[in-house]
């Protein structure tokens, strides 16, 4: 092997940077490649960057001026 990583440690794409880091129990931010990575994920999900969508409960369809 060329690349001189140890063939048994899977490497994986930072969710935030796309750099390849390693998968394993010496990379602590693991997906991501450093803490900064880590917190600049979520800090996007804290302001509400990234979100998951789901359908409205029935209770909050409702029409307010009915209640």
């Amino acid at each position: 092997m060329t690349s001189g990583q140890d063939p048994k440690v899977l490497t994986v794409r930072c969710p935030s940077c796309r750099k390849q880091t390693p998968y394993s129990a010496s990379n602590p931010a693991r997906p991501f490649c450093t803490e900064r990575c880590r917190s600049i994920d979520l800090g996007a999900w804290a302001s509400e960057r990234f979100r998951v969508e789901a359908p409205l409960p029935a209770d909050d369809l409702a029409d307010p001026t009915h209640q």
